[in-house]
């Protein structure tokens, strides 16, 4: 029969192919919805390292972990990357993109320590629309970005101290948020042996 066309008929919800989805967020939803987030785990803490490292972190870390399952399944094929410079330009390019929109300005490797990487973004969007009191000193909500790469990182077996800090640019009334990735030793023997 000419013109008539099949329509897969799917017995199971888990025999369906998994959508992409709209992939965009509102920008306003976004920033109401983490200005909460940071306004909430403000008050169950006594200082702003606390907030950093163990509220927004932790936070990210679950946004990492669950991004890592699931870009390995829609880009990847269920593979995953068992190289250090393939994880790193992973989460430079394909997770950045995903969550922000794009690639990240930068990503480079630390002059000073062999296990060391940074990378870099001008105008990260978690900061963007943060102003920060004088009372808070040096709070930085790249914090929550740190911690999705942490849990990239460490579910996809690279386990590694993430941290986030401000870099004053000249010529810029707003500093960069810069990553700084740490690798544990582990990670560095095993590229070592492989490579």
């Amino acid at each position: 029969m000419i013109g008539v066309s099949k329509i897969k008929q799917y017995s199971n919800v888990l025999d369906k192919p998994l959508s992409k989805g709209k992939q965009e967020v509102s920008l306003s939803a976004f920033a109401f919805l983490f200005s909460e987030l940071v306004q909430y785990n403000q008050t169950q803490v006594d200082n702003i390292a606390e907030l950093e490292r163990s509220r927004l972190e932790d936070a990210g870390y679950a946004v990492g972990a669950r991004c890592l399952e699931l870009l390995c399944h829609r880009e990847k094929g269920n593979r995953r990357e068992t190289r250090l410079l393939g994880i790193l330009s992973f989460v430079h390019s394909t997770v950045w993109k995903v969550l922000f929109g794009k690639v990240a300005d930068s990503l480079e490797k630390g002059t000073e320590h062999e296990d060391e990487y940074m990378i870099s973004e001008k105008e990260l969007l978690v900061n963007r629309f943060i102003s920060i009191p004088k009372d808070m000193g040096t709070f930085n909500c790249g914090a929550f970005v740190a911690g999705i790469v942490r849990g990239v990182l460490d579910n996809a077996g690279f386990p590694a101290v993430v941290t986030a800090h401000f870099v004053p640019m000249e010529g810029q009334q707003r500093p960069r948020t810069t990553i700084l990735i740490k690798f544990a030793e582990e990670v560095l023997r095993r590229e070592a042996r492989v490579g």
